[in-house]
Protein backbone atom coordinates (compact mmCIF):
# COMPACT_ATOMS: atom_id res chain seq x y z
CA UNK A 1 0.00 0.00 0.00
CA UNK A 2 1.33 3.29 -0.80
CA UNK A 3 2.19 5.96 2.18
CA UNK A 4 -0.73 7.91 2.69
CA UNK A 5 -1.54 11.51 4.44
CA UNK A 6 -3.26 12.44 7.52
CA UNK A 7 -4.76 15.93 8.08
CA UNK A 8 -6.67 17.06 10.74
CA UNK A 9 -7.62 20.48 11.44
CA UNK A 10 -8.49 22.61 14.73
CA UNK A 11 -9.91 19.83 16.57
CA UNK A 12 -9.84 18.04 19.87
CA UNK A 13 -7.73 14.49 18.80
CA UNK A 14 -9.53 11.35 20.65
CA UNK A 15 -7.58 8.43 22.11
CA UNK A 16 -9.00 6.27 19.19
CA UNK A 17 -7.47 8.77 16.43
CA UNK A 18 -4.37 9.23 18.67
CA UNK A 19 -3.80 5.12 18.02
CA UNK A 20 -4.90 5.15 14.93
CA UNK A 21 -2.17 7.85 14.02
CA UNK A 22 0.67 5.66 16.10
CA UNK A 23 -0.48 2.92 14.31
CA UNK A 24 0.13 4.43 10.40
CA UNK A 25 3.44 5.91 11.76
CA UNK A 26 5.09 2.36 13.63
CA UNK A 27 3.43 0.55 9.87
CA UNK A 28 5.47 3.35 7.71
CA UNK A 29 1.79 4.13 6.41
CA UNK A 30 1.95 7.77 6.31
CA UNK A 31 3.97 10.22 4.21
CA UNK A 32 2.65 13.99 5.38
CA UNK A 33 1.10 14.04 8.95
CA UNK A 34 -0.41 17.54 9.61
CA UNK A 35 -1.98 18.23 13.11
CA UNK A 36 -2.80 21.75 12.22
CA UNK A 37 -4.32 23.86 15.48
CA UNK A 38 -5.17 20.68 17.04
CA UNK A 39 -5.70 20.01 20.58
CA UNK A 40 -4.61 16.68 22.28
CA UNK A 41 -3.33 15.51 26.00
CA UNK A 42 0.70 15.66 26.83
CA UNK A 43 0.74 11.70 27.11
CA UNK A 44 -0.77 12.05 23.80
CA UNK A 45 1.81 13.86 22.49
CA UNK A 46 4.44 11.98 23.92
CA UNK A 47 2.69 9.02 22.50
CA UNK A 48 2.94 9.88 18.96
CA UNK A 49 6.38 11.71 19.24
CA UNK A 50 7.89 8.25 20.00
CA UNK A 51 5.60 6.35 17.03
CA UNK A 52 7.13 9.27 14.26
CA UNK A 53 10.81 8.88 16.15
CA UNK A 54 10.75 5.26 14.39
CA UNK A 55 8.61 6.44 11.13
CA UNK A 56 10.73 5.90 7.80
CA UNK A 57 8.22 6.77 5.30
CA UNK A 58 7.09 9.97 6.83
CA UNK A 59 8.40 12.77 5.14
CA UNK A 60 6.37 16.23 6.38
CA UNK A 61 5.19 16.90 9.60
CA UNK A 62 2.51 20.13 10.23
CA UNK A 63 2.18 20.90 13.63
CA UNK A 64 1.29 24.37 13.21
CA UNK A 65 -0.91 26.75 15.31
CA UNK A 66 0.63 26.08 18.99
CA UNK A 67 0.60 21.65 18.92
CA UNK A 68 3.90 22.40 20.68
CA UNK A 69 3.22 24.28 23.20
CA UNK A 70 5.42 24.03 25.54
CA UNK A 71 8.76 22.77 26.97
CA UNK A 72 7.85 19.40 27.33
CA UNK A 73 6.78 19.16 24.35
CA UNK A 74 9.74 21.06 22.60
CA UNK A 75 11.26 18.35 24.33
CA UNK A 76 9.63 15.52 23.52
CA UNK A 77 9.72 16.73 19.56
CA UNK A 78 13.63 16.87 19.76
CA UNK A 79 14.06 13.61 21.42
CA UNK A 80 11.75 12.29 17.83
CA UNK A 81 13.86 14.23 15.78
CA UNK A 82 16.85 12.54 17.06
CA UNK A 83 15.87 9.30 16.15
CA UNK A 84 13.89 10.01 13.17
CA UNK A 85 15.84 9.76 9.52
CA UNK A 86 13.11 10.93 6.79
CA UNK A 87 11.13 14.42 7.47
CA UNK A 88 12.44 16.60 4.67
CA UNK A 89 9.45 19.49 5.94
CA UNK A 90 8.79 20.14 9.39
CA UNK A 91 5.85 23.25 9.89
CA UNK A 92 5.90 24.23 13.80
CA UNK A 93 4.47 27.90 12.53
CA UNK A 94 2.52 29.72 15.27
CA UNK A 95 3.87 27.64 18.05
CA UNK A 96 5.38 29.85 21.45
CA UNK A 97 9.27 28.17 20.90
CA UNK A 98 10.85 31.46 22.51
CA UNK A 99 14.97 31.57 21.62
CA UNK A 100 14.95 28.97 24.75
CA UNK A 101 12.94 26.22 22.96
CA UNK A 102 14.38 26.26 19.73
CA UNK A 103 17.81 26.12 22.06
CA UNK A 104 16.14 22.70 22.37
CA UNK A 105 15.54 21.70 19.03
CA UNK A 106 18.57 22.97 17.08
CA UNK A 107 20.55 20.01 18.20
CA UNK A 108 18.40 17.30 16.65
CA UNK A 109 17.88 19.87 13.55
CA UNK A 110 21.13 20.43 12.56
CA UNK A 111 22.02 16.93 12.90
CA UNK A 112 18.58 15.62 10.95
CA UNK A 113 20.07 14.56 7.76
CA UNK A 114 17.00 14.84 5.47
CA UNK A 115 15.18 18.09 7.08
CA UNK A 116 15.16 20.54 3.76
CA UNK A 117 12.40 22.70 4.83
CA UNK A 118 11.75 24.50 8.23
CA UNK A 119 8.49 26.59 9.10
CA UNK A 120 9.38 29.06 12.61
CA UNK A 121 7.36 31.86 11.45
CA UNK A 122 5.39 33.44 14.34
CA UNK A 123 7.39 31.40 17.20
CA UNK A 124 8.18 34.18 19.17
CA UNK A 125 11.83 34.33 18.53
CA UNK A 126 14.79 36.64 18.93
CA UNK A 127 18.22 37.08 18.12
CA UNK A 128 19.54 34.20 19.98
CA UNK A 129 17.02 31.80 17.95
CA UNK A 130 18.91 33.54 14.48
CA UNK A 131 22.40 32.96 15.61
CA UNK A 132 21.22 29.09 15.51
CA UNK A 133 19.42 29.43 12.50
CA UNK A 134 22.47 30.30 10.64
CA UNK A 135 23.72 27.01 11.79
CA UNK A 136 21.20 25.14 9.66
CA UNK A 137 22.67 27.48 6.56
CA UNK A 138 25.86 26.26 6.31
CA UNK A 139 28.70 28.17 3.61
CA UNK A 140 29.05 27.15 0.22
CA UNK A 141 31.06 23.98 -0.24
CA UNK A 142 30.15 22.24 3.78
CA UNK A 143 27.37 20.26 4.31
CA UNK A 144 23.21 20.40 2.89
CA UNK A 145 21.64 22.37 5.02
CA UNK A 146 18.07 24.09 4.28
CA UNK A 147 16.77 24.75 1.05
CA UNK A 148 13.40 26.71 2.06
CA UNK A 149 12.74 28.71 5.64
CA UNK A 150 10.29 30.63 7.00
CA UNK A 151 10.43 32.93 9.60
CA UNK A 152 7.71 34.89 9.23
CA UNK A 153 5.55 37.33 12.17
CA UNK A 154 8.32 37.65 14.69
CA UNK A 155 8.77 40.77 15.09
CA UNK A 156 11.51 40.13 18.11
CA UNK A 157 14.17 40.19 15.74
CA UNK A 158 16.25 42.75 15.40
CA UNK A 159 18.07 44.41 12.92
CA UNK A 160 21.06 42.95 13.95
CA UNK A 161 19.80 39.38 14.00
CA UNK A 162 18.45 39.93 10.24
CA UNK A 163 22.16 40.89 9.58
CA UNK A 164 23.68 37.96 10.35
CA UNK A 165 20.71 35.76 8.34
CA UNK A 166 21.43 37.97 5.35
CA UNK A 167 25.08 37.26 5.35
CA UNK A 168 24.59 33.13 6.29
CA UNK A 169 21.84 33.49 2.96
CA UNK A 170 24.48 35.01 0.84
CA UNK A 171 27.09 32.47 1.06
CA UNK A 172 24.63 29.49 1.35
CA UNK A 173 24.85 27.19 -1.19
CA UNK A 174 21.17 25.63 -0.54
CA UNK A 175 18.55 28.12 0.36
CA UNK A 176 16.38 28.45 -2.65
CA UNK A 177 12.68 30.03 -0.42
CA UNK A 178 12.93 32.69 2.09
CA UNK A 179 9.67 33.92 3.98
CA UNK A 180 10.22 36.87 5.50
CA UNK A 181 7.06 38.38 5.32
CA UNK A 182 5.18 40.18 8.65
CA UNK A 183 8.45 41.22 9.86
CA UNK A 184 9.32 45.28 10.78
CA UNK A 185 12.46 45.12 8.40
CA UNK A 186 12.61 48.35 6.99
CA UNK A 187 14.56 49.77 4.40
CA UNK A 188 18.05 49.55 6.15
CA UNK A 189 17.45 45.46 6.53
CA UNK A 190 16.07 45.49 3.07
CA UNK A 191 19.25 47.02 1.74
CA UNK A 192 21.33 44.13 3.52
CA UNK A 193 19.04 41.46 1.74
CA UNK A 194 19.27 42.37 -1.48
CA UNK A 195 23.35 42.01 -1.22
CA UNK A 196 22.72 38.65 0.21
CA UNK A 197 20.18 38.02 -2.79
CA UNK A 198 23.15 39.32 -4.99
CA UNK A 199 25.76 37.38 -3.82
CA UNK A 200 23.86 33.82 -3.40
CA UNK A 201 23.72 31.24 -6.48
CA UNK A 202 20.42 29.55 -5.31
CA UNK A 203 17.88 32.06 -3.91
CA UNK A 204 15.12 31.56 -5.85
CA UNK A 205 11.90 33.56 -3.82
CA UNK A 206 11.75 36.27 -1.07
CA UNK A 207 8.83 37.16 0.50
CA UNK A 208 9.01 40.32 1.80
CA UNK A 209 5.00 41.31 2.19
CA UNK A 210 4.18 43.87 5.07
CA UNK A 211 8.11 44.39 6.61
CA UNK A 212 7.97 48.16 6.72
CA UNK A 213 9.57 48.98 3.11
CA UNK A 214 9.02 52.15 1.16
CA UNK A 215 10.53 53.27 -2.56
CA UNK A 216 13.89 53.62 -1.43
CA UNK A 217 14.12 49.91 -0.91
CA UNK A 218 12.27 48.97 -3.91
CA UNK A 219 14.76 50.86 -5.90
CA UNK A 220 17.46 48.75 -4.40
CA UNK A 221 15.85 46.01 -5.26
CA UNK A 222 15.15 47.46 -8.97
CA UNK A 223 18.71 48.31 -9.68
CA UNK A 224 19.89 44.76 -7.82
CA UNK A 225 17.50 42.82 -10.46
CA UNK A 226 18.38 44.93 -13.30
CA UNK A 227 22.46 44.86 -12.74
CA UNK A 228 22.94 41.56 -11.72
CA UNK A 229 22.42 38.30 -12.42
CA UNK A 230 20.58 36.15 -9.77
CA UNK A 231 18.28 32.78 -9.13
CA UNK A 232 15.79 34.98 -7.92
CA UNK A 233 12.33 34.37 -9.70
CA UNK A 234 9.94 35.84 -7.04
CA UNK A 235 9.70 38.88 -5.04
CA UNK A 236 7.15 39.67 -3.04
CA UNK A 237 6.57 43.22 -1.88
CA UNK A 238 2.85 43.46 -1.50
CA UNK A 239 1.56 45.43 1.48
CA UNK A 240 4.36 47.89 1.34
CA UNK A 241 4.77 51.57 0.53
CA UNK A 242 5.81 50.92 -2.36
CA UNK A 243 4.60 52.09 -5.65
CA UNK A 244 3.00 50.18 -7.95
CA UNK A 245 5.15 51.38 -10.72
CA UNK A 246 8.08 50.17 -8.58
CA UNK A 247 6.66 46.75 -8.44
CA UNK A 248 5.74 46.36 -11.53
CA UNK A 249 9.35 46.96 -13.26
CA UNK A 250 10.83 44.58 -11.12
CA UNK A 251 7.89 42.30 -11.51
CA UNK A 252 9.08 42.60 -15.44
CA UNK A 253 12.49 42.37 -14.95
CA UNK A 254 12.12 38.70 -13.20
CA UNK A 255 9.63 37.92 -15.92
CA UNK A 256 12.01 38.60 -18.97
CA UNK A 257 15.36 36.42 -17.00
CA UNK A 258 12.79 33.72 -16.28
CA UNK A 259 11.40 33.61 -20.06
CA UNK A 260 15.55 34.12 -21.20
CA UNK A 261 15.84 31.11 -19.03
CA UNK A 262 13.27 29.01 -19.89
CA UNK A 263 14.20 30.11 -24.10
CA UNK A 264 17.96 28.94 -23.24
CA UNK A 265 17.09 25.73 -20.96
CA UNK A 266 13.11 24.47 -21.60
CA UNK A 267 10.55 24.93 -19.22
CA UNK A 268 11.12 25.18 -15.89
CA UNK A 269 9.83 23.38 -12.78
CA UNK A 270 7.04 25.32 -12.39
CA UNK A 271 5.99 22.71 -9.80
CA UNK A 272 9.00 23.17 -7.52
CA UNK A 273 9.58 26.88 -7.92
CA UNK A 274 5.62 27.00 -6.97
CA UNK A 275 6.16 24.22 -3.58
CA UNK A 276 7.73 26.80 -0.90
CA UNK A 277 3.52 27.49 -0.50
CA UNK A 278 2.98 24.01 0.36
CA UNK A 279 1.72 23.00 2.46
CA UNK A 280 1.70 26.16 4.70
CA UNK A 281 4.34 28.40 4.26
CA UNK A 282 2.29 31.48 5.54
CA UNK A 283 -0.53 30.46 8.41
CA UNK A 284 -1.42 33.22 10.41
CA UNK A 285 -4.56 33.02 12.60
CA UNK A 286 -7.94 32.71 10.71
CA UNK A 287 -6.61 33.14 7.23
CA UNK A 288 -4.05 30.66 7.12
CA UNK A 289 -4.18 27.60 4.68
CA UNK A 290 -6.18 24.80 5.62
CA UNK A 291 -6.23 21.06 5.03
CA UNK A 292 -8.19 20.48 1.76
CA UNK A 293 -10.31 17.96 3.67
CA UNK A 294 -14.11 17.70 3.56
CA UNK A 295 -15.50 19.90 6.38
CA UNK A 296 -17.71 16.82 7.75
CA UNK A 297 -14.24 14.61 8.39
CA UNK A 298 -11.83 15.25 10.99
CA UNK A 299 -9.28 13.04 9.62
CA UNK A 300 -8.31 12.80 5.81
CA UNK A 301 -6.74 9.50 4.27
CA UNK A 302 -5.33 10.18 0.89
CA UNK A 303 -2.63 8.43 -1.37
CA UNK A 304 0.80 10.61 -1.21
CA UNK A 305 0.70 13.69 -3.54
CA UNK A 306 1.41 16.78 -1.64
CA UNK A 307 5.11 17.10 -1.40
CA UNK A 308 6.13 15.14 -4.06
CA UNK A 309 8.64 17.64 -6.12
CA UNK A 310 10.52 18.08 -3.16
CA UNK A 311 10.34 13.84 -2.49
CA UNK A 312 11.49 13.40 -5.85
CA UNK A 313 13.89 15.71 -5.89
CA UNK A 314 15.76 14.43 -2.65
CA UNK A 315 15.79 10.63 -3.60
CA UNK A 316 17.01 11.33 -7.02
Amino acid sequence: MLPSSIQISGEPLSGAEVRDICRGLRDNAVRLLSLRGCRLCDRDFGRICRALAGATSLAQLNLNLGVVSSPSRIKQLAEALRTNRSIQSLFLHGSPLTDAGLALLNPALALHPALVALDLGDCMLGDEAINLICGLLPPDGAKSGLKELTLSANPGITPKGWSRLAIAVAHSSQVRVLNLDYNPLGDHVAGMLAVAVASSRTLEVLDLESTGLTNQSAQTLLDMVENYPTALRSLVLAENSISPELQQQICDLLSEGEEEEEVAGGPGNTQERERGREPAAHQRGSSSWMCPSDPSSQMVLMTSGLGDSLLAETEM
